[in-house]
């Protein structure tokens, strides 16, 4: 029993010391690294023999302790700052900034070469890679001028990238990338090139600030024009409403008023309006009582007076027409009878006379016909205006006021010209009281026809009955007449507020 618990301690003991034998002697390469193990028997694979290492990269590998050593190598990318001063075909001195990335080749020509160069001194490395490349960039911008420099970055990396390529090879290392950061010169050509172009962007630069300054300054004014025209839109509209308010106030406050003279304007058109109905019903009353019979009358006469003109004109026509045929009728015989008789030139020429008489007797009696019937129609005239006359005066006795108002209304218009001629010749007015002055002084001349008809009934009334009247109907008559020619006087040269 016990030996067996030995043996399996020892087993586990053998096997804890295999594994630590294996972990000590098991090495693995990074997959940025190698492991370069050199010894007895040792060569890298694909080499020529004699090299003496092998290199072991990205798998894992038995090192006999104490029989073979391991060394690692790098595989990590690497920068190098470049700063080196040269001088260009023209002689200008200029400073350079770049940076070079590198690294050790992948493959184990490229670990084998660089391992032999720079297994102890890989910190080293950037400063050799800075001198090798400071050396190209010397010997390349010294075939180039400043504007190539410039102008073709690419073309001054290709050639160092091209001119190094082989140096580096034999290093060990490969390029991955180089950059010119920035090209400088001490004494300002690069400067004084870009000047021109500078004055040129600059020229271009404060063209475009002024076209946009001054497309701004457009456009400012465009929209302080359209602002303002808002602005005076919206007054103008703020205005107007203001202004509809306070006509539609004006109008609420006026409305009263003006209701009250409206309803007085309509009481006197109507007024008015009844008045001059009422004096066309008297006229056409006048028409139909007085002047239609007496025209009737007047006509009756006229025509019964035209009509025995007429008659007797037409027999002192017939009988001329008569004597005038007898006496062609008589000549003829006589100029007949002339051929046989000498005594017939006596005889026509007492016919002709004859003739001639009686031509001229026919004459007298149509002249004396007309001229009775001119007296006749004259007469019934007027004998038709007396019979008027006399209907106006016994229209004037029973209604003395309808004729005066009659003859008023007939020469109302005269009245009230005659009445404003008093203000044709008034150079100034002063009126105290204002519009009312005006009203009251227009309604005074537009009243001159009431002063009037008043002033006539004076008239009648002093008048006595014996002036009235002599019996035989001229009073009536001088009375109609002097009604109808009552008129007003006006004194032009009246003060305007007595008018």
């Amino acid at each position: 029993m016990s030996m067996t618990i030995g043996l399996i301690i020892g087993a586990l003991v053998l096997v804890l010391l295999v594994i630590i034998l294996f972990k000590l002697m098991w090495r693995v390469a990074e997959p940025n690294e190698a492991l370069l193990i050199s010894g007895s028997r040792n060569r890298a694979q694909g080499l020529a023999d004699g090299l003496g290492f092998r290199i072991v990269t990205g798998r894992g590998t038995l090192v006999l302790p104490g029989v073979q050593a391991v060394r690692k190598m790098s595989l990590d990318l690497n920068a190098a700052d470049l700063a080196v001063d040269c001088v260009t075909q023209q002689g200008i001195p200029v400073h350079l900034r770049g940076v070079v990335i590198f690294k050790v080749g992948d493959d184990f020509i490229s670990i084998a070469n660089a391992a032999r160069r720079f297994l102890d001194q890989q910190t080293k490395m950037v400063d050799r890679v800075h001198n090798v490349f400071a050396g190209h960039l010397r010997s390349i911008v010294g075939g180039l001028t400043v504007e190539e420099l410039i102008r073709e970055r690419e073309k001054l990396t290709e050639q160092t990238r091209a001119s190094s390529g082989a140096e580096m090879e034999k290093l060990g290392l490969i390029i991955d990338s180089l950059q010119i950061q920035e090209i400088t010169d001490p004494t300002g050509y690069i400067e004084n090139l870009a000047r021109p172009h500078t004055a040129a962007v600059q020229r271009d630069a404060r063209i475009a600030q002024a076209s946009a300054d001054r497309e701004a300054t457009v456009a400012e004014q465009e929209a302080e024009a359209r602002k303002a025209e808002a602005t005076r839109d919206s007054w103008v509209e703020r205005t107007r409403y203001q202004a509809e308010m306070d006509r539609a106030s004006a109008e609420s406050k006026q409305a009263g008023p003006l209701a009250d003279a409206a309803a007085r304007q309509e009481v006197i058109v109507q007024e008015t309006r009844a008045a001059e109905l009422e004096a066309q019903r008297r006229e056409q009353q006048l028409q139909v009582d007085v002047r239609k019979p007496a025209d009737a009358q007047a006509y009756q006469t006229r025509t019964v007076a035209e009509a025995e003109r007429d008659a007797r004109i037409s027999a002192a026509e017939a009988q001329a027409r008569e004597t005038e045929l007898k006496a062609a009728a008589e000549a003829t015989r006589v100029r007949a009878a002339a051929e046989a008789e000498a005594e017939a030139a006596k005889v026509r020429g007492h016919a002709q006379a004859d003739a001639t008489r009686a031509v001229g007797k026919a004459e007298a009696d149509a002249d004396h016909a007309r001229g009775l019937a001119q007296a006749e129609a004259a007469k019934a005239l007027g004998l038709a205006e007396a019979e008027a006359i006399k209907a106006r005066a016994a229209a004037l006795r029973e209604n003395q006021e309808a004729v005066i108002a009659q003859q008023l209304a007939e020469n109302w218009p005269e009245i009230v010209r005659a009445g404003a001629e008093a203000f044709g010749n008034v150079d100034h007015m002063v009126l105290l009281n204002g519009a009312d002055g005006m009203t009251d002084m227009f309604t005074k001349a537009l009243t001159l026809g009431g002063t009037g008809l008043g002033l006539a009934r004076q008239l009648l009334a002093a008048m006595g009955p014996a002036e009235q009247g002599d019996g035989n109907g001229n009073g009536d008559a001088v009375t109609a007449k002097a009604s109808a020619s009552v008129v007003i006087p006006v004194d032009p040269g009246a003060d305007e507020e007595s008018a």
